[in-house]
């Protein structure tokens, strides 16, 4: 099983979901984060003043899957989240040592 963990702009979230969920993702959690990278922050207008953050917003994609289906979860993720601009985000993906549905006490991929 992976665990994928992937940042991307808050604006791609709902094409992103509807992907997934296309090719059988059942499931995924979303966060409002914060982060720079080599976009290191970017200039806003606030009022008539220009001023500068240090963090964008971002959204970040939790989601668990089988080994058979990962790499289309990164392909479609990836697809869906590129502008070709700086910016676009990161994916990262973990070996998932196990997962429990705490209802049924269903482990492993059954539990996905």
């Amino acid at each position: 099983m992976k665990y994928i963990i992937a940042i991307i702009k808050p604006s791609k979230l709902e094409a992103i979901r509807e992907a997934l969920m296309t090719i059988g993702v059942e499931g995924l959690t979303t966060s409002e984060v914060s982060g720079f990278g080599r976009q290191k922050g970017h200039t806003e207008i606030y009022r008539g003043a220009e001023y500068v953050t240090s963090f964008v917003p971002k959204t970040k994609i939790e989601v668990a899957v089988s080994d058979a289906l990962a790499d289309n979860v990164i392909e479609t993720i990836q697809s869906e989240a590129s502008t070709d601009n700086i910016g676009d985000g990161k994916i990262f993906v973990h070996e998932l040592a196990d997962a429990i549905r705490i209802r049924t006490n269903e482990r492993g991929e059954e539990a996905l």
